[in-house]
């Protein structure tokens, strides 16, 4: 573990392995969860692995600062200076998959390859009015101390059906002060730019960095399947599939390194 200072804060992030480097990074989520599969990796390669910032142990300055996905490209630009291990395959997933396509636009001297697992941007998709308002319904909702219903509204956003009664279990009853503060920072100052997120096709398309668009077979009809899709088709690919879900990387960390492995060995 290691932290790199930088204009207007601190990275916490972690390096392990030896090998060809690759990069797993989420957002919110932090490096912790990917600790199973960045293992599993590491194997036969350089994995790292950060929490975004403002997120766990990556403290900014101003911590009410927005991180928005150019922002965090940036960090892991100079992450990948820091790490100096060669251009990168960088996987992102969520919020991190938005990041590193941001990153491929941005400084794709620093990576050779980005995967882009289920970037959750709804900015190409015909009902981004409505769900533009609705997420603005949830952040007002969540600034106002009603985290269930800011809760409910994410995952009607995301078109993903919970059975009755799920949603109040999903969560700790009594979550420790660290896991309230990242939940917060996520809704007031992530979220946001994240979902409003509007790629460079172009720069995508034609650029230097292969872009792949990773989905989850398991993701049929969500947000995130309609929003994978609509991105590759305007880069003219079709979606990269993984098992499962949209973090099926923590559900079944062995099955999701076989399949990351054999897209890495095509890259």
């Amino acid at each position: 573990m290691a932290t790199l200072k930088t204009p207007d804060g601190t990275l916490h992030y972690e390096v392990r392995g030896r090998g060809p480097l690759v990069v797993l990074f989420g957002a919110p989520m932090d490096a912790g969860a990917f600790a199973t599969l960045a293992d599993l990796l590491a194997a036969d390669h350089t994995v790292l692995t950060t929490d975004p910032r403002g997120i766990h142990r990556s403290v900014l300055d101003d911590p009410g600062r927005d991180s928005t996905p150019a922002l965090r490209a940036a960090d892991l630009s100079l992450l990948l200076a820091e790490v100096d291990a060669g251009p990168a395959v960088v996987f992102g997933s969520s919020g991190g998959a938005v990041s590193v396509l941001a990153l491929a636009q941005a400084h794709p001297e620093r990576v050779r390859a980005v995967i882009a697992h289920e970037p959750p941007h709804y900015t190409q998709l015909p009902d981004r009015e409505k769900l533009d308002a609705r997420m603005e319904d949830m952040v007002a909702a969540y600034a106002a101390g009603d985290t269930a219903t800011a809760w409910a509204i994410f995952f009607e956003n995301a078109d993903i059906h919970l059975p009755e009664g799920a949603l109040e279990h999903m969560f700790p009853a009594e979550p420790d002060a660290q896991y309230v503060a990242d939940e917060r920072y996520s809704y007031l100052h992530m979220m946001r730019g994240t979902v409003r997120w509007e790629p460079d096709v172009v720069a995508l398309r034609d650029g230097p960095v292969r872009v792949l668009v990773g989905l989850g077979e398991d993701s049929t009809g969500q947000l995130c399947d309609r929003s994978s899709r609509a991105l590759a088709a305007s880069i003219g690919t079709e979606p990269t599939m993984f098992p499962g879900g949209h973090v099926a990387w923590t559900e079944d960390a062995e099955g999701f390194a076989v399949r990351l492995r054999e897209v890495l060995r095509e890259l």
